[in-house]
């Protein structure tokens, strides 16, 4: 939860940037937009303002740019923290797939993330106070009013009904505790209408006024006042959600204006404009916040006549034309959902577009277990993929160790590190593993998976060149933000397991268009088995957090005398899911596709 609460707020300046664009649309196109769409652009905007707690990504429509990954690297910021410092080097000849990774520590974003939760919530528990305070005097007002006795107003009221073809009885009272018409109520809707309002029987005023709250019930604005409260409760530190709240209790009642004037004849108009101005004392905004009612306060009044004064009857070109702007402002609103999701904000998915059309999904869940996790694999002699859990398949993530791959080759093509001399001086650092304390070549530093061996590369690349290759290659999302030298260890840099893929395959046909004998190089690094049967290359890679192994990867290729085979395997669990593991499930998997038959010993 504190994570999230940290994500929580984040997303609420997308909201609010996402309102105040609503609010400019509803300016530019309020000509075309009637009373009623303006108003339903609100409840969309209720529906929008959830989407930050669902427990899934908005898939549905493309965001125009990934969520700043900078934001995720705060979260999992802070020093480099040995782990298991019992690991030793390996002896190679007996696992040629042992992993290595230190912990990132994230401990301090925790507690600022665990205190902004214990605010919010602190505030979500006063307004809980507040309106179960209304709710009382709700009660009270219930418990006091007695039913419409008036035989005309009850007359008027029957007919009114008949008006807008509503079968349903909904009860009227009446009451000396309000001074303004409401209705309340979502399985039991009930009309309360104020004592002196009945007194000073109008039978056009009465009318007007029983045909506004008949228009509540008929467009359900009980089930949209309850929503609306709830937002308020959760977005209570939010000043733009609440003016935008109060915005839109405005346009309600201006589309309820709009109903009852669209059953009006023309001359009706200004009649209607009067009754409210007559009561324009006694409609007086309600105290209840569960209620809908024809009454507001002196500016959301002076609106409504302003829009009485200029209503006009709609056409069906302008009905048309309606629709379109109303299109237009809603497929704007939903490019915008997946920057308010906090899903989105943990984890980002690869917007896929094979040019193989053959593709098939293959059941593989006895061999992860516990672990959430995806297993890819291209045949390139069939261009076929297989590919198991999609969804996780296209989840980014960070790449860990498996990044080295290609930083190896960005050092060798920069001329930082050569085939002659990839050597790299030690500096002195003791490290937990007994191979990281010496000089590394390319070799070395791979086999090892010697992380200051990366890290000095990228030192010596430098930020810019960095990211020129990064984005020469398409890596992932192409983030190194913050220290680049580290961006790829559970911090900025994410790729999914169809991109690890792609990658491999582009770089075992060189489309990167580097230096032939560098690619080499990088092959002949991560080459784990040769024999009769071909050639086994990967490369393991472990995100481990605050001592945690959370985050596994196994991705690589293998070419056998008549095909050649790539493959990405990712797990993810709350512990115990490291680069290893990873490394086991894909060998168990190509040894039962008859791909390769090689186990782990």
């Amino acid at each position: 939860m504190a994570d999230f609460t940290i994500r929580f707020l984040i997303c609420n300046i997308f909201i609010s940037c996402i309102i105040v664009i609503l609010l400019t649309m509803k300016r530019i196109l309020k000509h075309n937009l009637s009373g009623r769409m303006q108003y339903n652009l609100w409840l969309l905007l209720l529906g929008f303002l959830a989407v930050p707690f669902f427990p899934f990504p908005i898939m549905g429509f493309p965001p125009f740019f990934s969520w700043p990954d900078n934001l995720r690297s705060f979260q999992k910021s802070g020093a480099l923290t040995a782990a298991n410092a019992a690991n030793t080097t390996p002896d190679k000849s007996t696992n040629l797939i042992t992993d290595f990774a230190l912990s990132i520590n994230s401990n301090v974003p925790s507690v600022m993330g665990y205190i902004l939760f214990g605010i919010w919530i602190l505030g979500i528990t006063v307004m809980v106070l507040l309106f179960i305070k209304s709710f009382f005097r709700i009660r009270a007002l219930k418990k006091s009013v007695l039913p419409l006795q008036n035989p005309e107003v009850c007359r008027l009221y029957h007919h009114c009904l008949e008006e807008l073809k509503i079968t349903r009885d909904i009860p009227v009272y009446s009451t000396v505790f309000l001074k303004s018409p409401v209705i309340m109520g979502i399985l039991k809707p009930c009309i309360y209408m104020p004592t002196h309002l009945i007194s000073d029987y109008n039978e056009r005023d009465m009318r007007y006024m029983l045909l506004h709250e008949l228009q509540h019930y008929k467009h359900r604005d009980a089930i949209a006042n309850y929503l609306m409260n709830l937002t308020r409760v959760v977005y209570w530190f939010n000043p733009i959600v609440w003016y935008a709240l109060k915005e839109m209790r405005s346009d309600r009642e201006i589309a309820c204006d709009s109903s009852v004037l669209n059953m009006l004849e023309r001359d009706a108009y200004e009649d209607y404009g009067n009754a409210l101005i007559n009561h324009i004392e006694k409609v007086s905004f309600t105290p209840f916040p569960f209620a809908a009612g024809i009454g507001g306060s002196m500016k959301q009044i002076k609106r409504r006549i302003t829009n009485i004064a200029s209503y006009e009857r709609p056409t069906l070109t302008k009905k048309l034309k309606g629709m379109a702007a109303f299109a237009l402002t809603a497929v704007l609103l939903l490019n915008l959902a997946p920057f308010i999701s906090t899903y989105a904000a943990e984890d980002c998915h690869y917007q896929w577009k094979p040019v193989s059309q053959n593709i098939s999904y293959i059941d593989l869940s006895s061999y992860f277990e516990k672990y959430e996790g995806s297993f890819v694999l291209y045949d390139l002699g069939n261009d076929s993929w297989s590919i198991y859990n999609m969804n996780h398949a296209t989840l980014q993530v960070s790449p860990d160790s498996t990044y080295k791959i290609y930083d190896a080759l960005f050092g060798l093509e920069d001329g930082v590190i050569t085939l002659d001399n990839s050597m790299l001086e030690w500096n002195g650092e003791l490290y937990p593993f007994d191979a990281w304390n010496a000089s590394q070549d390319l070799q070395s530093a791979m086999t090892h998976s010697v992380n200051w061996y990366f890290q000095e590369v990228d030192e010596r690349l430098g930020a810019d060149r960095l990211r020129s290759y990064i984005k020469k290659i398409g890596y992932g999302n192409k983030n190194i933000s913050g220290d680049f030298s580290t961006c790829w260890m559970e911090a900025s840099l994410k790729i999914s397991p169809v991109e690890q893929v792609e990658l491999l395959t582009k770089l075992y046909n060189n489309d990167f268009d580097f230096a032939p004998e560098n690619i080499s190089a990088i092959k002949d690094a991560i080459c784990l088995s040769a024999s009769g049967q071909g050639t086994f290359y990967g490369k393991t890679g472990t995100g481990r957090v605050d001592g945690k192994d959370i985050n596994g990867w196994f991705v690589g290729f293998i070419e056998t005398t008549d095909n050649t085979y790539f493959f990405a395997t990712n797990i993810k669990g709350d512990m115990d899911a490291d680069g290893t593991n990873a490394a086991e499930i894909t060998l168990s998997i190509l040894s039962d596709m008859g791909i390769w038959d090689y186990h782990i010993k």
